[in-house]
């Protein structure tokens, strides 16, 4: 059986796939793996960034601009499609993914400068789109409130994806920027079971803070979408409609979802997770998903890879729908406001007498 380690979403740490060598420990029969470790730590370490606004021109994803204040990420979902991105670090996309973390501290300054460049053209900017920007190191470092604080300087919409309840702490920002039509916040929800979500993702939000969290940012004027991300099948997918339902009861407008994408390295990571959790129904769990992705563990092509194909995918669509319409979830609004950017005065600048 595969191990566990309390409060992290893998006991694994296999080579990114860049790497030439592999350390991954192993029994050698002479008792090493006995040795007690030292405790798990979490590290975290500055990275000054050179830039700040990552662009993609995908035609699957609904923005073409993106902030990631960190790398890594401790909330610890063993689903998470970023994990792969740690090879480039030549890191591990297992433990390491959500034990040695990057923060960017220079982020709010480099945005700044950015926005002020003469031929820049405004557009909605994804806080979230890689790694969570309200995961736990977020309380101490505060490097998304910065961003934030430039973006509504600036009046520049932004949009979030978040599962942690700290976005609470920023409501005030973020009603400000609802008022010009300047934000909107999608919270994850992929599950309503506590037992499931301290193994699926350990280090997150409860599903009680995260309605509440939706509650808070509704009654505070701002948009709220709940991302039913990711279906897993025979994990989560019999939850689909409860979920909904309860986010729309806690003042969600929007809905959306994307079907189990197993890039890369992650697919050896959750196999592992589900033989460590779920022995019984693992095989029948890969079944499906190969099912979904055209008889592989994934398929990256865009059009198919958020939504899947085949039987399974086509009965989670048609389920979707019907709940979306049940519980008035497709009141989306009409996209954020770009025309309201202005370039405020910079530091030092001096004012003009008249």
């Amino acid at each position: 059986m595969a191990e566990i380690i309390k409060g992290r979403g893998t006991a694994l740490k296999p080579p990114g796939r860049f790497e030439s060598r592999d350390t991954r420990r192993v029994d050698d029969g002479w008792g090493s793996l006995e040795e007690e470790l030292p405790p798990l730590q979490t590290t975290v370490s500055p990275e000054q960034a050179k830039s700040i606004i990552s662009r993609n021109d995908s035609p699957d994803i609904g923005f073409s601009q993106s902030i990631n204040p960190y790398r890594g990420c401790e909330h610890g979902c063993i689903y998470c499609y970023a994990r792969p991105s740690h090879a480039y670090l030549n890191l591990s996309p297992g433990l390491d993914f959500e034990t040695k973390l990057f923060f960017k501290p220079n982020a709010a300054e480099l945005l700044d400068k950015e926005l002020r460049k003469p031929g820049y053209k405004p557009a909605t900017i994804m806080l979230g789109a890689n790694t969570d920007p309200y995961q736990p190191v977020e309380r101490r470092l505060r490097v998304t409130r910065g961003i934030l604080e430039v973006l509504a300087r600036f009046r520049h919409p932004v949009g979030i994806t978040t599962k942690g309840a700290m976005i609470e702490r920023d409501l005030d920002l973020l009603a400000d920027l609802a008022r010009d039509r300047l934000v909107g916040v999608a919270v994850t929800l992929t599950t309503l079971d506590p037992a499931l979500k301290r193994t699926l993702e350990p280090r997150a939000s409860s599903p009680q803070a995260r309605l509440r969290v939706m509650r808070q940012l509704s009654g505070a004027g701002v948009p709220v979408r709940v991302m039913f991300s990711p279906v897993i099948p025979c994990v989560n997918d019999a939850e689909l409609e409860r979920v909904l339902e309860a986010a729309a009861e806690a003042g969600a407008s929007a809905a959306s979802y994307v079907l189990l994408r197993l890039p890369h390295e992650l697919k050896e990571l959750f196999r592992d997770w589900l033989q460590a959790h779920m022995p019984q129904r693992a095989a029948h769990v890969m079944s499906l998903i190969q099912q979904s992705r055209g008889g592989k563990d994934n398929d990256p092509e865009f059009g198919r890879r958020m939504r899947g194909t085949g039987q399974f995918a086509e009965l989670i669509a048609k389920r979707f729908a019907l709940a979306r319409r049940r519980y008035g979830l497709d009141r989306e609004r009409t996209g954020l406001d770009h025309g309201l950017f202005r370039v405020p005065p910079a530091a030092g600048d001096q004012m003009g007498l008249f």
